[in-house]
């Protein structure tokens, strides 16, 4: 499909659906002036599980590959490590595995060609001596200030923060050197690591990147979309039940479409995915709920559909069975190639085992203060004598003759 493309569709598919392009400039050189391939970088921590925010960038990963682009796909491990300690390091290797399978299907199931993705795992190369010395250097350029403030926003914030918060932006600017680029994509959350990039890496002789970024599509519960967070996501292996549930307590006020991540998924992934899918103009279908109601709706643009929303034409009651059976049909394929996958769900157990389920101590059982082995009574030892203030009460010596004895004794008293 890209031998067939213009320069200039090829600009406007890289572009679709973007909130920001720095450098556009750079980006019309290569594919305009080079008439060569853009290679693009993009760059995950292997964190938590992959949940479906995630087709939001795989959408334009496949506009990428879709426009005849190379596409490098960083598995960000030590980047992972860095972040706070959000992966352990026992398990960074299985994350960035699972990543890998992940993320492949993801693109897969979008109906693009993956012949022009190159997955790339970061401690392959960021742990080379060269590396380490261009980290140095940079170092020595950027103030602890201008880093703090690069990662304000994606670097975990916390009371007491570690150096590695610090190192992350650097490693982030310097991977567009060394995975050989001209673009690096993300987030617009991303975009203070962007400006650093374009300022730092020309002072250690290096050259400066495009810069490309989405847009921040909200949470089903209004906000950031979080891994962490259960109820702000759908994880990719949910079953069609627990979507079903998540969908229906998701955030969607009445004819509002500010901040409204139900809008936002239509916007940013099911419509673009629809097209990509079906190699024409996205179309999101929303069935009546009763025949009678008149034939289904049909959105072939987002304006439209928000105009509808606005006016009250179109419900939550209306908008959330239509999502949920899409996503449920997007989802069908990936969760086939898991079940499928012997390695993948082996992978997927040690990425991130089941929690331990610790076990209930037993609590010794109160036998109230006239029990003898309670407090102020008598306690046994081995060689069967007691001990404690009451023991002349209890004790029948040590040996069977002396029992016996102090028995036969005991019975002849009065009571």
């Amino acid at each position: 499909m890209a031998d067939s493309m213009s320069a200039q569709d090829k600009l406007a598919l890289i572009k679709e659906n973007l909130q920001e392009v720095l450098k556009e400039d750079l980006i019309e050189d290569v594919i305009v002036k080079q008439n060569r391939p853009l290679k693009v970088y993009w760059g995950t921590a292997t964190t938590g599980r992959p949940h479906c925010g995630y087709f939001v960038p795989m959408v334009k990963l496949a506009h990428f590959l879709r426009a005849g682009c190379t596409v490098k796909l960083l598995l960000a491990d030590i980047h992972g490590f860095l972040d706070n300690l959000k992966a352990p390091i026992e398990l960074v290797n299985f994350r960035a595995e699972y990543y890998r399978f992940v993320i492949t299907s993801l693109l897969k199931s979008l109906n693009v060609p993956i012949d022009r993705l190159v997955v790339v795992k970061g401690s392959s190369y960021q742990l080379s001596a060269e590396y380490t010395m261009d980290l140095f250097r940079l170092s020595s350029v950027v103030t602890e200030h201008d880093s703090k403030k690069a990662g304000a926003e994606v670097v975990k914030q916390v009371a007491n923060p570690t150096l590695s918060g610090l190192i992350y932006p650097l490693m982030q600017t310097l991977d567009e050197q060394y995975l050989d680029v001209d673009v690096q994509f993300g987030g617009v959350d991303q975009r203070k690591i962007f400006a650093l990039a374009i300022e730092s890496l020309p002072k250690i002789g290096y050259k400066e990147r495009a810069h490309l970024m989405n847009p921040m599509v909200p949470g089903l519960a209004g906000g950031k979309m979080s891994a962490s967070d259960p109820d702000s996501k759908i994880d990719l292996l949910d079953p069609p039940d627990v979507v079903e549930k998540k969908l229906k307590k998701a955030h969607c006020a009445p004819k509002e479409v500010e901040g409204n991540g139900i809008l936002g998924f239509v916007e940013y992934v099911l419509l673009p995915v629809d097209g990509l899918k079906n190699d024409r103009k996205g179309r999101f279908v929303v069935e009546r709920r009763r025949p009678e109601d008149g034939e289904p709706l049909v959105y072939e643009d987002i304006e439209t559909l928000k105009a509808d929303y606005e006016a009250d034409k179109l419900t939550p009651q209306l908008l959330k069975p239509a999502i949920t059976r899409a996503l449920i049909e997007l989802l069908e394929p990936i969760q086939a190639e898991y079940q499928a996958s012997s390695e993948w769900q082996d992978i997927a157990n040690k990425a991130y085992p089941p929690p331990e389920v610790k076990k209930k101590e037993k609590k010794p059982k109160n036998l109230g203060t006239r029990f003898p082995g309670a407090k102020g009574g008598v306690e046994a030892k081995p060689d069967g004598h007691v001990e404690g203030k009451s023991k002349d009460r209890v004790n029948l010596g040590t040996d069977a003759e002396e029992a016996m004895s102090n028995l036969e004794i005991r019975s002849k008293e009065p009571s």
